[in-house]
């Protein structure tokens, strides 16, 4: 299972890599219209996503993340989040390459940000990771038809045709 877990983790830095690119390339104005979803915006949507993968990283360090939403109250730019997430995946893809295999079956215990325990495995928040991005980018493709404009093809199996060529 690691080698799948090391690749979902490749696939979620290239979904990335190749989604905020499209968003700079919207409208001025765009990423930051509210919408009828859960989060409002392109912007928010995404700040969510690297909001989670930062407190599952600290999870994952045993440090206290000190986060007490799932969202921050100011959303940073395009810009800076684009470069904050590109450093995030960095950390998740050599984490997950460098973690020994038998790491991977290990209990993490955490409390959730409304100050329920939780326990995972590392595994088993590796996976959350990727698919909660996954999940989330859904929404902000489906916001970028709105505009219209279209989002790239950021599914896995794109992604797999392209890192074997």
């Amino acid at each position: 299972m690691s080698n799948t877990i090391k690749m979902l983790t490749r696939y979620k830095a290239w979904a990335d890599e190749i989604t905020f690119p499209s968003l700079l390339a919207l409208p001025v104005g765009e990423v930051r219209k509210e919408r009828p979803t859960n989060f409002g915006t392109m912007l928010k949507t995404l700040n969510h996503v690297f909001v989670v993968d930062d407190i599952f990283r600290h999870h994952l360090t045993g440090e206290a993340h000190g986060y007490t939403a799932r969202n921050t109250d100011d959303t940073p730019s395009l810009e800076d989040l684009f470069s904050a997430q590109i450093a995030m995946n960095a950390w998740y893809v050599d984490l997950a390459a460098g973690l020994p295999e038998q790491d991977f079956c290990e209990t993490v215990t955490f409390k959730f940000v409304d100050g329920t325990e939780g326990s995972m495995t590392r595994e088993e928040i590796l996976s959350h990771v990727v698919n909660h991005a996954t999940y989330h980018r859904g929404f902000v493709n489906d916001m970028m038809y709105q505009i219209p404009a279209q989002p790239p093809a950021n599914d896995l199996p794109v992604f797999l045709r392209d890192a074997a060529r």
